[in-house]
């Protein structure tokens, strides 16, 4: 059975890479992907990779880095999460969270509340 804390190493693994290759097999094909910055909800795992895949690429190309580290929350919603850094290591944008049903991921939500800067961070950033 996949843990929410693999689920959420492989996403750090693929924005740290930027290849979604290691994500995309472990993606529920019902996938739900949901961001706070953005305002309509994908709900498949090919809509989620139709746009992915091109902005992992963008960022390749303007040689921006960006930064996955594994975290944990301990208030709000306890658990396992993802803190994304963009620019430097210390420019925390966001936080990533994970639902997981069986083997497969169901849900990825990238938030900005709760604050990225509130998750514990580990110094983990999975390749």
């Amino acid at each position: 059975m996949l843990t929410t804390e693999a689920a959420l190493k492989a996403y750090a693994s693929m924005m740290n890479s930027l290849d979604s290759s290691k994500l995309e097999p472990l993606l529920s094909p019902d996938f739900h992907y949901e961001s706070q910055m953005v305002f309509s909800e994908i709900k498949s795992k090919q809509e989620y990779l139709d746009y992915i895949n091109p902005k992992l690429e963008t960022v390749k190309a303007s040689g921006t880095k960006v930064w996955a580290e594994m975290a944990m929350l301990t208030h709000s919603i306890p658990g396992p999460c993802v803190v994304l850094a963009q620019g430097e290591k210390e420019n925390l944008v966001a936080l990533v969270l994970a639902e997981v049903k069986g083997d497969l991921i169901k849900r990825i939500d990238m938030c900005i509340v709760p604050n990225p800067q509130s998750a514990e961070r580990s110094g983990e950033y999975p390749s």
